[in-house]
């Protein structure tokens, strides 16, 4: 039996001196109801690289060499745990919610031989070692961030990045949509902003920006692989593309010129001018309404143009207006040295390394019973260079290697915040270097399986040497699947 290399650890995974092998008349069972999607992914997932026909059925007596679906899993497993069973009679995958199910899926494809994730068919065998796993997440909020502001990337880019992200069971996408650089969302009440503010990005390309179409494909997808989206408009600093934009914003001053640089802290709206506020509450509108999930991430960093009692009232009002539109406001740390609104989520980000004027933002937001993302850069950030010679990438917070992004744990990072007080982990991705989907996999990969695996996976019992050895088999999923990964010398990688 090979090694099982499963990212995330499960809760609980056993083996049985059985196996499963996929066969050409095999045929996957789910009820009526919401499973039914997830059966016909997971149909979609194993029909590209085996050739079988898998019809999706609804259940019958299951027959032995079937895959069964189903939703009577125990309500202890909450809204993503789930059951799967798998030996000589078949697979049998049981959750209490069609996002459990979902999750569940990930876990079997990676039961599978690594040649499951190629776009060609392959010859196989598909076998599948006999398991008993019982699993559920430590931490509700598991997110990576993709920044297209700095550059952008097309809708397909951003639909790839979803389905690399949720293979290992992320559920949260972030994406940095405005900054300095680029604005990158259709506004239809302001239309320059993306017309004119979206047309550039950092070196000076043609930018881009995403119609409300283009948006709504993006929600969509991720919705179908139970990912919420969490929009950021970042404010009232990394807003040259709006000033530049639209005049009326600087208070009277002239209009900068569109920024194609990479510095920070330089812009600012004028937290005294009424505009600002019109023109904020448009744009949180807009986008609540293109966005289901419940929360709208309006920035907050970096304000270093901003006075701080002007920045004080400029968060005062922002909030405000997101809680109009019936939404949670998430902020960066910064935002801590004001008054947070009820269930505020707030994103740390400072790396370790004087870090305790940060530090004492995050635990000044948890007694005003905020909740905390954590993204400490020196560990979480998939932008940090690998090592000095490394092309891509930054190096402000030290280098990143793959044991720095795994050997962290969020509950004891900071003095004074414990697990109560935090809502989970995200992995950003700033894309100041980063020009296209091969820029992305070498940076994100094999970096996002270590910060999904302290997202999901308990504390107790992990270890560098457990999982450098199981993320060494990931190396030839990720050749399948046309992955261009950094192949760190920190893992010895299997194909």
């Amino acid at each position: 039996m090979r090694t099982l290399s499963v990212i995330p650890e499960p809760v609980s995974l056993t083996t049985v001196a059985e196996t499963y092998t996929l066969t050409a008349d095999a045929k996957i069972s789910v009820p009526a109801g919401p499973g039914e999607a997830v059966a016909a992914r997971l149909a979609a997932l194993l029909r590209r690289p085996t050739g079988y026909a898998l019809p999706v059925n609804p259940p019958s007596r299951p027959a032995t060499g079937d895959i069964t679906l189903s939703l009577d899993g125990p309500e202890r497993l909450g809204r993503e745990g789930y059951l799967l069973r798998t030996g000589h009679e078949g697979v049998r995958l049981s959750a209490h919610t069609a996002e459990g199910l979902f999750r569940g899926v990930q876990t079997l494809r990676q039961l599978l031989p690594a040649a499951v994730e190629s776009t060609d068919v392959r010859p196989g065998p598909w076998t599948i070692p006999g398991v008993r796993v019982d699993d559920r997440p430590r931490f509700a909020w598991r997110g990576v961030m993709l920044d297209v502001a700095r550059h952008f990337f097309d809708t397909g880019t951003v639909k790839r990045f979803i389905d690399q992200a949720a293979a290992y069971k992320i559920n949260t996408l972030h994406l940095h949509l405005t900054d300095d650089q680029g604005w990158r969302l259709m506004i239809d009440r302001w239309p320059r902003l993306a017309a004119y503010g979206g047309g550039t990005e950092v070196g000076g390309g043609a930018g881009g920006h995403y119609t409300k179409a283009d948006y709504r494909e993006i929600v969509d997808h991720a919705a179908a692989c139970h990912m919420t989206v969490v929009p950021e408009i970042d404010a009232p600093g990394h807003t040259n593309a709006a000033l530049a934009s639209y005049p009326e914003l600087t208070a009277g001053g002239p209009a900068p010129d569109r920024y194609t640089g990479i510095e920070v802290g330089f812009s600012s709206l004028h937290a005294r001018e009424e505009v600002t506020y019109r023109f904020l509450g448009d744009v949180l509108e807009e986008v609540a309404e293109l966005t289901p999930g419940p929360y709208l991430h309006i920035g907050g960093d970096e304000a270093h143009s901003t006075d701080p009692a002007d920045y004080a009232e400029f968060l005062a009002r922002a909030q405000r207006i997101v809680a109009e539109q019936s939404k949670t406001a998430v902020v960066w740390q910064e935002a801590a040295a004001t008054a947070l609104a009820p269930g505020a989520l707030v994103q740390y980000w400072r790396p370790a390394k004087g870090s305790q004027p940060y530090t004492q933002a995050a635990r000044d937001a948890a007694r005003q019973g905020a909740r905390l993302i954590l993204s400490p850069a020196d560990h979480a950030y998939l932008d940090g260079k690998y090592h000095a010679g490394t092309e891509l990438g930054l190096d402000w917070a030290g280098h990143v290697g793959v044991r720095d992004s795994y050997t962290w744990d969020p509950a004891t990072h900071i003095d004074g915040v414990g697990e109560p007080d935090i809502a989970g982990v995200e992995a950003p991705l700033w894309s100041e270097t980063l020009t296209g989907r091969a820029d992305i996999d070498f940076m994100v990969f094999p970096r996002l399986p270590g910060i999904a695996e302290i997202g999901w996976s308990p504390a107790e019992g992990r270890s560098w040497d457990s999982y450098r050895h199981r993320l060494a088999a990931h190396g030839a999923r990720w050749t399948a699947a046309g992955t261009a990964f950094y192949r760190s010398p920190e893992v010895d990688w299997l194909g």
